[in-house]
């Protein structure tokens, strides 16, 4: 089989709806289709954009028809936190909605899916269908996660998933349950918060003191992700997902080992959530990055995958957000 794999939509259904098209998808029987292909989402359906239930509504008519396979993006897993009640905290979710520290920040990230769905039935009805997509996929021809191949907290993390991969609405208690002093700590060993935490969000280690950078929404960083896939990025400068403007600031100080996780590359690994720019680049002859920000005024990205066991920039495809 051959495989289109798509970034991330963050609700640009009219961005979804021309890639599919000039990728030669038709919509046929309520999904879109292509007779010799498949389409592999990497997750991020909501958030941001301008049409959060059509975009949704797209891709689970073509999970459902067969004709796509999807994986649960960081946005989806807040979607559900914000959702579900937080059975420690009543009248409050997993996802905070009153925190004095998070709870402005976590409804400004989510309000437009919130003015598209919040009360209606079919708020629950998505959170629902979120709560079927797997954390990974690991397909005989390749592998797909949204950020972070970590086989450790992987195996730590299959006895409790559900037999698809999922997280149910139990394990989210432990999944949201970030321990107090998490900001301090920077071990490799397991819990369900930090395996979750590295699958959907990437590997990311405290910076050493002084230094801090603002994101891409303008909030104040202690910590930063790290190019976990490269064993050869072994400094702070060499491995923080920065601008080289900031990246450049850091130390050359040794970043930690278990930070250095590397990809054994038997499959071709496909990922999101970095948020690149410019022109579509491999991260290393087998591991791509899809997500080039279409949120923000970038590109809806695909890679469309034939077979080959190396990867090859030229068969990026893109369209504007």
């Amino acid at each position: 089989m051959n495989y289109d794999i798509i970034g991330e939509i963050h609700g640009h259904a009219d961005a979804l709806t021309a890639l599919l098209s000039s990728l030669g998808y038709r919509e046929r029987g309520g999904a879109w289709r292509q007779p010799n292909r498949k389409v592999l989402f990497v997750g991020d359906f909501v958030d941001r954009g301008p049409r959060q239930i059509e975009t949704v509504a797209i891709v689970r008519a073509m999970v459902e028809a067969g004709s796509a396979q999807a994986v649960l993006g960081n946005h989806e897993l807040n979607a559900i936190a914000w959702f579900l009640p937080d059975p420690a905290q009543p009248g409050d979710s997993l996802r905070s909605h009153h925190s004095p520290r998070y709870g402005e920040k976590n409804r400004l990230q989510h309000q437009a899916f919130l003015d598209e769905v919040g009360g209606t039935p079919r708020h629950v009805e998505i959170i629902d269908w979120f709560l079927t997509l797997p954390l990974w996929l690991d397909l005989p021809e390749l592998r797909v996660i949204h950020a972070c191949w970590h086989p450790r907290y992987m195996d730590y993390l299959a006895p409790h998933l559900t037999e698809d991969r999922c997280i149910d609405a139990d394990l989210m208690v432990l999944a949201s349950r970030e321990p107090e002093d998490e900001d301090e700590k920077d071990t490799p060993e397991p819990t369900i918060f930090k395996a979750v935490e590295a699958l959907v969000k990437g590997i990311e280690i405290p910076l050493p003191p002084p230094h801090s950078f603002k994101d891409k929404d303008g909030h104040r960083r202690h910590r930063v992700r790290v190019r976990w896939w490269d064993t050869d990025a072994v400094t702070y400068r060499q491995a923080a997902m920065l601008p080289d403007v900031e990246r450049d600031g850091l130390p050359e100080l040794p970043i930690p080992e278990h930070a250095r996780l590397g990809h054994d590359g038997k499959k071709p690994l496909f990922v999101g959530h970095y948020w690149l720019s410019e022109r579509p680049q491999l991260l290393s002859e087998r591991v791509a990055c899809v997500d080039y920000s279409v949120a923000k005024g970038g590109k809806l990205v695909a890679y469309r995958w034939d077979g080959e066991p190396r990867l090859n920039a030229s068969k990026f495809h893109w369209l504007g957000a």
